[in-house]
């Protein structure tokens, strides 16, 4: 798999978390990886990834909600929450380039989310970054 096509399925499953408890993350991760077929040998990664980011959206989100003006996460469609969530892990914690972070973030939001939602998430982004 791509590193996008990767990124894509983590954003997936850090969405579908969302309507569950966070108790339930490797009983969610679990069921997701087992109807994924073509990880493979990325699914280490991924669920390694899932679990490191989802131990970290307290400071996430925080850092999310003292940028963003006007918006809290609390307000935020959750598809353009995981979005944005999953680009500021990668530029916080694992160094990635802050301009292919959004870049990356935007262009799963052209894909997932609503009309407006690829503007937003690059204004978030831009002003978290």
């Amino acid at each position: 798999m791509t590193r996008r096509e990767i990124r894509e399925e983590i954003f997936k499953i850090i969405f579908q978390i969302e309507f569950h408890d966070s108790e339930e993350l490797p009983e969610q991760l679990e069921m997701f990886l087992a109807d994924e077929t073509g990880l493979d040998e990325d699914q280490e990664y991924v669920e390694q990834k899932c679990k490191d980011l989802m131990d970290k959206v307290p400071q996430i989100d925080e850092l999310i909600n003292e940028n963003v003006s006007g918006w809290k996460t609390s307000r935020m469609s959750k598809v353009d929450l995981s979005i944005i969530r999953l680009a500021v892990y990668e530029m916080k914690y694992e160094e990635l380039p802050r301009g292919i972070a959004i870049n990356e973030a935007v262009e799963i939001a052209k894909k997932y989310s609503g009309e407006q939602s690829a503007s937003f998430v690059n204004g978030a982004l831009a002003k978290i970054s």
